[in-house]
């Protein structure tokens, strides 16, 4: 996903393209468009230009070897998640991840069992 090594950016709508490409695999336009009517209101023209201009841009890779054409995701979840989140934290945090925890941490109700985890994360990393 990256054009003269410079990580793009996805929009919202391309994010959740990326998701349903993420969670199922390749699909057709008409595999990805019907999994997100699921979720919201969306034409499927809509969807075809989205995912065209999204392998334009080389975050997705078109399949052409079929009468329908297969789209899949060209680089890997976490790899588009870490890129998203360490530029989310330098803009909204000023690069602080214990600012970004805090928040999130007083903002939400965390369970036990996440609690613990975090202890047990942050015991690793102490080590």
């Amino acid at each position: 996903m990256k054009a003269q090594n410079k990580p793009i950016e996805p929009t919202k709508s391309e994010l959740e393209i990326l998701q349903v490409l993420w969670e199922k695999g390749p699909l057709t336009v008409r595999l990805v468009n019907d999994e997100l009517l699921k979720q919201k209101e969306v034409n499927y023209t809509t969807t075809l230009k989205l995912m065209q201009i999204m392998a334009d841009k080389g975050i997705l890779k078109r399949d052409e070897s079929q009468m329908k054409h297969i789209y899949s995701v060209v680089e890997e979840e976490q790899e588009t998640k870490a890129h998203l989140l360490d530029k989310f934290v330098d803009t909204m945090y000023k690069g602080s991840a214990g600012k970004l925890v805090m928040q999130l941490l007083g903002n939400k109700k965390t369970s036990q069992q996440e609690l613990q985890d975090i202890k047990d994360l942050l015991k690793k990393l102490e080590e």
